[in-house]
């Protein structure tokens, strides 16, 4: 059970990783979490890790694909694996096979721009408190102001409508390839979903893809 999911931001990937995990026992590999990790506890990737970040600088996929291929080597990767940020890109992807790590199924969450751009536009946030209100499905009691306090909420750059079409168009121009890339090479099942539903119809989809055998 070696997966990646895929889906633009705003799809409910990390909604839908956290069910798949849990109904099949298996970790969730987030390259985010892996690199903050090691630099927190100073190994020699970490070292290396912080000092390319605090130079602005991307951390190398090379040293991405070691932290994985260490990763997936310990025993709660023994029944597989859902890998969380990583590959992004087709040569990413060429990379991750290049080194032997194979995986059993790609899984797109498929969800309409417009639709992404209502969920994430709508949101602001209390900046003191960290509290969440949706313009649609939670809104203030009072317009742009929060509920307790009374003061004036705030939108997140990540939020605005020109930063999501922006993210949406560099997922469309280079991680949604990935699934033509993997059907193309016919060495992981490939499958879209709609993301437009509840939590538990796409979950319930994503179940019974994972009923089909793996290719391995």
């Amino acid at each position: 059970m070696r997966i990646i999911l895929l889906g633009p931001p705003g799809a409910g990937k990390g909604t839908q990783a956290e069910m798949i995990c849990k109904q099949f026992s298996i970790p969730q590999i987030s390259t985010g979490d892996m690199l903050r990790r090691a630099v927190t506890e100073g190994t020699k990737i970490g070292q290396e890790i912080k000092h390319i970040m605090a130079s602005g600088q991307l951390v190398q996929n090379d040293i991405i694909l070691a932290l994985i291929k260490e990763r997936i080597q310990q025993p709660d990767c023994a029944a597989g694996f859902l890998l969380d940020g990583f590959p992004r890109t087709i040569p990413q992807a060429e990379m991750l096979e290049a080194v032997g790590i194979a995986l059993d199924w790609v899984i797109e969450i498929q969800v309409p721009d417009e639709e992404i751009i209502k969920r994430l536009s709508g949101r602001w946030i209390h900046a003191a408190s960290g509290r969440t209100y949706h313009i649609q499905f939670n809104p203030p009691k009072i317009p742009g102001k929060d509920d307790q306090t009374g003061e004036a909420l705030i939108q997140r750059e990540d939020d605005k409508e020109a930063t999501i079409r922006n993210r949406l168009q560099i997922y469309h121009q280079e991680t949604e390839p990935l699934v033509k890339w993997y059907q193309n090479k016919g060495t992981a099942r490939c499958m879209q979903i709609s993301g437009v539903g509840s939590v538990d119809s796409i979950r319930q989809r994503i179940l019974e893809i994972c009923k089909c055998p793996p290719i391995h």
